[in-house]
């Protein structure tokens, strides 16, 4: 078990308990007082560790420092490994010196070895070493007896581990392992999703700690610690002055205890007098506990935190580039019952005008739940069906899920049987449970074998019926076993020569890792996979997009689709959404318009829907609901460019593309705990309605020096403020930051890729200085080509002087594009006497408007190529 600490106000927090008659099952699932080894690790109570350092047998390299720790209440040794790392991190493992069998080290994960940086001892005496860290004064404090470490930054302690003694191998019991953390000066700590809850991560004093541990959780319940379908054992700790990350890369079952303490004690020697008599200050301390596996954890220094988020994606990768079509908006329900019914429903979207991309098939499509294959009744002529979606830009995805039936007539299980691809019981036999399509087995995708051979079933040659505007579904990998331990595999069962229980929580991601693999091979190499996932693991950003599973049709469960993506977002997993319209039960037409307004500003908008609901395509609900859905589905599309890239720049630096304001805003306490809006980027901050018969939100509009602009009014308001909004059904707060370029495509079609080659709209909002920047990318939508041959258009968009300038980010690359813009607005302008576009070394008048009333420069048909270089003056 492990423990760490973080410095947070000591301020209680109460979990408030969703009540209703939609609840979960409690008797399926654990608490930590059923789970034998946390109850036993949380007996522990702080005090002093019986660990201390063996400072003679210190050895240190070029890339890191090994030291023995001793238990001296059983003599059992552990190996202590420091590593700093390059970017502002440092690694701590620890392992049994000689374990009884191997421990489990979570292989996959981090996208390569981390490179180190030299340590280098600055003191050591018999209480302890001191290592320096590098940059700005950091040390690493190795104190002896008892043992602990520590991470200064000049006089302050940034972290310190086993501060409260906590430490704990169990030695003869094989597997567990448990280690604590403390962060002086830190009141606020947020990520480890997935949970129900709030986006502030709560104190678990007197009730259960946070669990990772992927589970299959039928009506889940809101605002309490109980696992769900993922598990990222990252969590982010910020105040006015530092953002830090702790990333616990184990993937068994983990439970994460969190509670608020008084910073103050000492540290061996003269470097932390300092911190004797000193006035208490606010802290947190966090306590990991794993059931198997090492210590392996990664301390991420930030200090702002763009910089956290470019060190984890440097341990696990970056957000994939998805598709730019995976971006418009998904209609999906279980199920549409056959092809007339797709075609009937594809219909409507063109007869109603509403634009999209993307139909799903869910279970009811495969021949008898037999995945790979289709329902010869009810879809005869997979590829016409594709062919009539394909005729008008438009794609499918069908569900492919890991559990496979058991039958003798079903090739891909008699292969996977044949090449002993199946995850075994305890017994050595292939392990089987129950499932969708009955009795079930359970591919080994911790196999590299296994992995390939299931990407090689998404050939066209090999998924009958399939084409290349068919994507994929993974649902149910947690994995779900209707008849096992809390709904899952039996944590006895065999991957290879490790039990499942080492594994649980990265299977999830090796199903959609050899899904996403699948989808590239099948295009050889060239095109961009669509992957959607239920379970997750860190990493999992690499293969796709993941949504928040079986929620309810109910008010605080749109409101909790707000903290669930955006702790997503804070752990690398940009690509989230939640079902619009709730997958359970059946939503009200106030409800559902303002999910869909909510959603149309989430990262991944899919509408979904329980077997057992009424039917809810967006044209069901009267003509004056129709109206409000297709305004903010068409809302949607014209931000399309901007959306795709938010995902180029997560791609490539590991930004969270839906944010909370404190991200861009790291010293306005105001921030760190709403999460009832967000920022998109750093541009757009939105303020869905999620308040039955709402009549008006309060938005926070955060920076003292920053001005935001309505969207759909363009009226200024000043930032650092609360301001009151009145809304009626069809409004959706969202504002434009002052100092911001935002590229949209007002000319909505039936679906993105009608529009690749329509005109830009530029809307660019002056600051109080009058001054904006903004960028644009276009690339071709779908290929790996931005990344292999540099096709792609990357442009600086640049207000400044009365000029707007268009510039090359990337003179070395070739793309061309037919778009062209077509329109200017600046919002917060003066009236100029006229606007030239010099380009080409010409300089040509441009007709304009302006609207005194509110300050908005409209130029109308500017006539520039999207990717030419230009500028307008405003003279």
């Amino acid at each position: 078990l492990f423990f760490f600490r973080m410095g947070l106000l000591s301020v209680v927090c109460v979990s408030l308990f969703f009540s209703s008659t939609f609840a979960v099952d409690r008797g399926n699932f654990k608490t930590c007082d059923q789970s034998a080894f946390c109850k036993r690790q949380r007996a522990l109570k702080p005090g002093q560790s019986p660990y201390r350092a063996l400072l003679e047998t210190l050895e240190l390299s070029d890339s890191r420092l090994t030291l023995q720790l001793i238990n001296d209440n059983n003599k059992v040794h552990l190996l202590l490994e420091l590593y700093r790392l390059q970017g502002n991190m440092t690694r701590v493992k620890i392992n049994e010196l000689k374990p009884l069998k191997p421990r489990f080290e979570v292989p996959d994960v981090l996208i390569a070895e981390p490179p180190t940086e030299p340590l280098s001892v600055l003191s050591k005496d018999d209480n302890g070493v001191v290592l320096s860290l590098g940059a700005e004064n950091q040390r690493l404090i190795v104190s002896a007896r008892p043992f602990r470490l520590d991470i200064m930054e000049g006089p302050e302690v940034l972290l310190s581990l086993n501060s409260r003694g906590l430490l704990a191998f169990e030695h003869l019991r094989l597997h567990k392992d448990t280690l604590d953390f403390s962060l002086p000066g830190v009141e606020h700590v947020y990520g480890i999703p997935e949970h129900a809850d709030d986006l502030k991560l709560k104190t678990t004093d007197g009730g259960d700690p946070y669990r990772l541990y992927n589970l299959d959780v039928f009506q889940y319940e809101l605002y309490n610690p109980m696992a769900l379908y993922g598990s990222i054992p990252v969590m982010l700790a910020h105040n006015t002055q530092r953002t830090m990350g702790i990333f616990w890369l184990n993937a068994a079952e983990t439970w994460v205890d969190i509670s608020s303490n008084t910073a103050g004690k000492t540290v061996f020697g003269k470097m932390l007098d300092f911190v004797q008599g000193s006035s208490e200050k606010p802290q947190t301390d966090v306590r990991w506990i794993s059931e198997s596996g090492i210590i392996d954890v990664f301390i991420m220094l930030g200090p702002k935190p763009s910089k956290v988020f470019s060190q984890y994606a440097s341990l696990t990768g970056t957000q994939s580039f998805p598709p730019l079509a995976s971006l418009g908006y998904h209609q999906c329900r279980w199920n549409y019952n056959d092809q007339e019914d797709v075609k009937s429903v594809d219909q409507g979207f063109d007869q109603h005008d509403i634009p999209y991309d993307f139909i799903w098939l869910d279970i009811e499509h495969a021949d008898g739940k037999r995945y790979f294959t289709w329902d010869p009744h009810k879809f005869p002529q997979p590829k016409e069906m594709l062919q009539g979606l394909m005729d008008k830009r438009r794609k499918m995805v069908s569900i492919v899920d890991p559990h496979i039936r058991v039958d003798s007539g079903y090739k891909i299980h008699n292969e996977i049987t044949s090449k002993d691809f199946y995850v075994k019981n305890k017994d050595g036999k292939n392990y089987e449970g129950w499932c969708w399509p009955g009795n079930s087995g359970y591919p080994d995708f911790t196999k590299p074998e296994m992995r390939a051979w299931w990407a090689s079933m998404f050939a066209y040659d090999q998924y009958e019926g399939s084409m290349e505007n068919l994507f994929t579904w993974n649902d149910m990998n947690e994995p779900s076993v209707f008849n096992g331990p809390e709904v899952t595999m039996h944590k006895d069962a065999l991957h290879g020569k490790w039990e499942h229980r080492d594994i649980h929580n990265i299977y999830g991601l090796y199903v959609q890792m050899a899904t996403a693999e699948g989808q590239i091979q099948r295009s050889g190499g060239v095109e961009r996979p669509f992957v959607l996932t239920r379970a997750f693991f860190a990493g999992s950003q690499r293969y796709g997009a993941v949504w928040t599973g079986d929620n309810a049709a109910e008010w605080d469960h749109l409101k909790i689709s707000i903290p669930m993506c955006l702790s997503l977002g804070l752990v690398g997993v940009s690509f989230c959404g939640a079902d619009v319209g709730g997958f359970f039960k059946n939503p009200s037409t106030e409800l559902l318009v303002r999910w869909y307004q909510t959603g149309a500003y989430q990262p991944f908008f899919r509408a979904h829907a329980h077997l057992d609901t009424t039917r809810r395509e967006p044209w069901l609900f009267g003509p004056e609901n129709t109206a409000l859905i297709r305004e903010v589905i068409r809302q949607r599309y014209a931000l399309l460019p901007y959306w795709y890239q938010l995902f180029y720049q997560a791609h490539k630096t590991g930004m969270p593309v839906m944010r909370p304001l404190w991200v861009d805003y790291p010293k306005d306490t105001a921030t760190f705990t709403i999460d009832d809006e967000f920022l998109i980027g750093s541009d757009l901050l939105v303020h869905p309605v999620t308040e039955e018969g709402s009549r008006g939100v309060t938005a926070y509009l955060p920076g003292a020096e920053e001005v935001w602009y309505d969207v759909h009014t363009f009226q200024k308001h000043n930032g650092a403020q609360n301001l009151y909004i009145p809304v009626t059904l069809s409004s959706i707060p969202v504002f434009q930051r002052g100092g911001s370029i935002i590229p949209r495509k007002d000319r909505v079609r039936r679906s993105s890729t009608c529009m690749e080659n329509d005109p830009y709209t530029l809307y660019v909002a002056l600051s109080p200085k009058k001054f904006a920047e903004g960028e644009l990318y276009i690339d071709d939508g779908h290929s790996f080509n931005y990344d292999t041959k540099k096709e792609f258009i990357h442009r600086s968009l640049t207000f400044a002087n009365n000029a707007l300038t268009s510039s090359n980010l990337c003179p070395d690359c070739n793309f061309l594009t037919s778009s062209w813009i077509e329109k200017v607005l600046i919002l917060g302008a003066s009236k100029p006497s006229k606007v030239l576009l010099k380009m080409d070394g010409k300089e040509t008048p441009v007709d304009f408007e302006f609207d005194t009333s509110m300050s908005v420069l409209t130029l109308r048909k500017p006539g520039m190529n999207a990717g030419a270089d230009w500028t307008l003056l405003l003279q």
